[in-house]
């Protein structure tokens, strides 16, 4: 009587615990690795450049600076638009929230108006979007005007904080007639 009376204990007391341990690690390891598969594969610029909204900035992109440079370092559109990815939920928060946006304006929205969206993309990168790439921008030994205006961005006066992109806007998303290789 007893051996049956531990026995009931321990079905009760362990084999819900254990039962739903084992059915959350079978659904969490499909839909983990689905969201991850999800996130990889939409964090390509072919990806972004895949909605015709997006193709001129893309082809912009693709003769900027930040796609053809002599060092070979590539900046994507997740570089620039996104927070870091160690700042998971802000990263996956943003990418989801712009990529929701994107499809809504795809199907539902009217005419694309490329400049606007621009001046919207512009007004939202932060200097540490530009700072997780650039981050050796107070040596410059041949360049010390720009070594200068860099120190006034990254260390400025009350009143008078600037952005990246209030000097280094037309690098990237300017329309350009040719691929510009080794600049």
């Amino acid at each position: 009587m007893a051996e049956s009376f531990l026995k009931k204990l321990w079905r009760i007391k362990y084999f819900k615990p254990t039962f739903f341990i084992v059915l959350g690690l079978i659904l969490a390891f499909p839909l983990f690795s689905l969201t991850y598969y999800s996130m990889y594969r939409t964090s390509t610029p072919e990806f972004c450049a895949s909605c015709h909204e997006i193709q001129g900035a893309y082809n912009d992109w693709r003769t900027s600076s930040h796609a053809v440079n002599r060092k070979g370092f590539v900046a994507d559109c997740m570089d620039c638009h996104l927070p870091a990815p160690h700042d998971t939920f802000n990263f996956f928060y943003a990418k989801t929230a712009h990529g929701l946006k994107d499809v809504a304006v795809h199907f539902f929205g009217g005419k694309y108006d490329r400049a606007e969206q621009r001046r919207k993309a512009w007004g939202n990168i932060k200097n540490d979007q530009c700072l997780k790439c650039h981050r050796n921008l107070l040596y410059m030994p041949y360049k010390r005007g720009a070594m200068l205006a860099h120190r006034s961005v990254l260390y400025p006066r009350p009143g008078y904080e600037k952005r990246c992109l209030d000097c280094h806007r037309p690098l990237v998303h300017m329309p350009k007639p040719l691929y510009i290789y080794g600049s």
